[in-house]
């Protein structure tokens, strides 16, 4: 057959695959990816043929023996279809780089000539990113890309790529709007650092900003971010690279720059990339845009979300372990575990305490913002000074360690808060009384002072309250009253601004969960749950003990024999107020040595099955810091005094109330009268009816974030009281005479004199 040269590219096979044929068993195409055997009538035949001197019609002309042209045309449109076959000029040298991008699934010729043409700007912020401009613009050039040249070049850079020594340079937030302003990508990149790091790549039209990177990466530097408060500029870290490294960092960022402009794209674009040159490993670390992003999204949403009517819906429970949700914690992980990150994620990391036995399920999940917002100095190594996570299950005690981190990541102020500026004479019928919600007590005002001086940040006693000063309002929505209320903001968002507020931020009635009206519920049954403690616990009643036995939980049941491994005894109390809700106090207590070492746990539930779960599993929380205190009084990971002070000096003898009422028989599940519901809506409703009942208020605040997603509320119900010192007239005085545990109020100097340290 002759062949005939054809002007026009003709068909070939792909660069990066390399035609054999063994007559009798086909064609085998070789690729860096492996061999492919084609077989079929025909195929064998046109194999020889397709090396780009042949267009479709001369190919179906010069039918090899045996062929008709539809079966040519035939064959061709299969391998054309099988993405096997190409267009390419007569004789055309093999082209690696075409054949990379085949590989990679694109147009190898298209890719080449978008490389050919675009153009790149290499800028930099920072000494050491500055000395590397040089480098990274020849390695550039190397691969075959222009650089921009400003005054020449008419258009924008097709792409920037940014040279930085922190991704938190202040100077980034002036290129990201302007290369937003001029519609230019922009890769970010560090060289020096002990990993380099590369991207994202900013796009101007979609995706997040730098503004959206620099937020979590803030985050996740707790240390940090407090010493450049303290010291009023940023924090330098000593640059530490090894010439290597930062070679290969620079050339793998040429790469990324190569690969966006051929038009390669994948997620791994919109993520952080980290290097680790000791072993030679590497991870994406995903950037999510921020809808509330000031720079790149609508700062106005948080303020529209908080204004709208809170709204309940219809959300069917499933399961049980401690607590009725509307999803499964199996779920809750799927949904929301890539919150995890330690570089951008809103969780830095969840992991075991491994102070105690695997049977606590005791998880962590970073600093706990409401054991002190405003600065680590302030942070003791207390039971709560992180983020925790406790349930019957692994996977449970990991969502709620994931929970509770959001939880208190939500109730920071960002600043997108709706606030009204106004003093309280001004708003009345529309604002609730800070004095109704704090619960302080005139004696505590008078001597703060040195009340402040020897107790922690948990039990701080504000200034008294100016209602003819102005301060910062945010409306919380009235689910008895359906209109919205005004709740002081530092009483409702950690670290919200103002000098000397009389107000303190707590996590009291905060919680997340599997949906809205998830979330509100347990807020509410924490608030009922801490009520139900400092009345107990301050005024020292004996409360009638739990037969764990008549519950037959099996998980309890284990628990109990695990802690008697340890040396422990656990019982549990029933604290259960005037508002019927289920509340136990579960304790555990050393048995082999003078010193207790006692510790609690509390639950709140509806089920009174779930509140002794609840409490069980928080007790187990509680327990590794004690874990393995000695005789000697020794091996406590605890430095907060108060603490320290109740394990070493504590004990059921001197502190009587912490044993079961001999007055009363042992509580079983029959004595609540529990009686199940099965939407979650129906529990927000009892919940604003209990409200209504003791004449307060059920108030609620959405403070999910968009950009995560994972449901947050603020509940607050004026009167009930928190666990922590709070002395204020009211419930903490009547209540107990209400129910018989008492025959007349307590006076204010027999209070219990040791706050709650929990």
């Amino acid at each position: 057959m002759t062949k005939r040269q054809s002007a026009e590219p003709g068909l070939a096979f792909k660069h990066h695959l390399t035609a054999e044929v063994v007559p009798g068993e086909g064609v085998f195409l070789v690729s860096d990816r492996g061999v492919t055997v084609l077989r079929g009538a025909g195929v064998t035949e046109l194999a020889p043929l397709l090396d780009g001197s042949r267009t479709l019609d001369q190919l179906a002309d010069e039918a090899p023996a045996g062929l008709f042209p539809a079966q040519v045309r035939q064959v061709v449109g299969r391998l054309l279809d099988s993405g096997l076959l190409t267009h390419r000029p007569p004789n055309a040298a093999a082209s690696p780089d075409e054949a990379f991008w085949e590989l990679a699934g694109m147009d190898g010729p298209a890719a080449a000539r978008s490389t050919a043409v675009a153009t790149v700007a290499v800028a930099s912020t920072g000494t050491h990113a500055r000395q590397a401009v040089a480098e990274m613009t020849a390695a550039l050039t190397d691969n075959g890309l222009r650089p921009h040249r400003p005054g020449e070049d008419t258009e924008p850079p097709s792409l920037a790529v940014v040279l930085c020594d922190s991704y938190l340079d202040a100077e980034l937030a002036d290129m990201d709007a302007a290369y937003r302003s001029a519609g230019t990508p922009w890769l970010l990149v560090r060289l020096m650092g002990g990993r380099p790091w590369i991207g994202p790549v900013f796009r101007p039209d979609d995706g997040p900003c730098w503004h959206c990177l620099a937020e979590p990466l803030r985050r996740n530097r707790p240390a940090e971010a407090f010493l450049g408060r303290a010291l009023g500029r940023p924090v330098r870290t000593p640059p530490s690279a090894l010439a290597a490294g930062r070679a290969a960092g620079l050339h793998l960022a040429c790469l990324e720059a190569v690969k966006w402009l051929a038009g390669q794209r994948h997620p791994g674009q919109s993520a952080l990339w980290e290097l680790n040159p000791l072993d030679l490993t590497s991870s994406h670390h995903p950037v999510r845009r921020r809808p509330q992003c000031s720079c790149c999204g609508d700062p106005e949403l948080m303020a529209s979300q908080v204004r709208a009517p809170f709204s309940i819906t219809r959300r069917p429970k499933t399961g049980t372990g401690t607590g009725e949700r509307s999803l499964p914690a199996e779920e809750m992980l799927r949904r929301y575990g890539h919150l995890v990150d330690d570089l951008t994620g809103v969780v830095k990391e969840i992991r075991r305490d491994r102070r105690g036995p695997g049977f606590l399920n005791c998880f962590h999940s970073g600093h706990n913002p409401a054991a002190a917002p405003t600065g680590l100095a302030q942070v003791r190594s207390g039971l709560r000074s992180h983020s925790s996570g406790k349930g019957t299950t692994e996977t449970q005690a990991r969502v709620s360690a994931l929970c509770e981190a959001v939880e208190r990541h939500s109730g920071y102020f960002q600043g997108d808060e709706p606030t009204v500026r106004a003093a309280y004479r001004d708003i009345a019928d529309r604002a609730v009384h800070p004095d109704t919600v704090q619960l302080f007590h005139p004696r505590q005002y008078a001597d703060r002072d040195r009340w402040n001086a020897e107790h922690g940040p948990a039990h701080r006693v504000c200034d008294p309250f100016d209602e003819d000063a102005p301060v910062d309002w945010t409306p919380m929505w009235s689910l008895t009253g359906n209109r919205h209320r005004l709740v002081p903001t530092a009483m409702l968002y950690y670290n919200a601004p103002g000098n000397r507020v009389p107000f303190a931020a707590t996590s009291n009635g905060s919680a997340a969960g599997s949906c809205r009206e998830d979330a509100v519920v347990q807020g509410f049954l924490e608030l009922v749950e801490r009520d139900a403690v400092a009345l107990w616990w301050y005024n020292r009643t004996r409360q009638p003990g739990v037969d764990l036995d008549a519950f037959d939980d099996p998980w309890v049941r284990r628990v109990r024999d695990e802690h008697r491994g340890l040396a422990r005894r656990l019982w549990v109390l029933d604290l259960t107020s005037d508002l019927d809700i289920p509340v136990f106090a579960a304790l555990s207590a050393r048995t082999d040595k003078p010193a207790e070492d006692i510790t609690l746990g509390f639950g709140a539930h509806f089920d009174p099955r779930i509140a002794l779960r609840r409490a069980v599993a928080e007790l187990n929380q509680m327990l590794p810091p004690v874990a393995q205190a000695r005789p000697d009084g020794t091996g406590y990971s605890c430095d907060d005094p108060a603490v320290l002070t109740w394990w070493r000096t504590a004990t059921t003898a001197n502190q009587p109330y912490l044993l079961p009422g001999p007055a009363e028989p042992a509580r079983s599940p029959e004595d609540f009268g529990y009686v199940p519901r099965a939407d979650l809506a129906d529990d927000v409703a009892a919940a604003a009816d209990l409200a209504r009942g003791i004449g307060s208020d059920l108030l609620v605040l959405d403070q999910t974030r968009l950009d995560i997603g994972l449901p947050v509320v603020k509940v607050v119900v004026p009167g009930l009281r928190p666990f922590w010192a709070r002395f204020a007239p009211g419930r903490l005085y009547d209540v107990p005479v209400r129910l018989g545990r008492r025959s007349t109020p307590i006076r204010y100097e027999d209070l219990n004199p040791v706050p709650l340290f929990l």
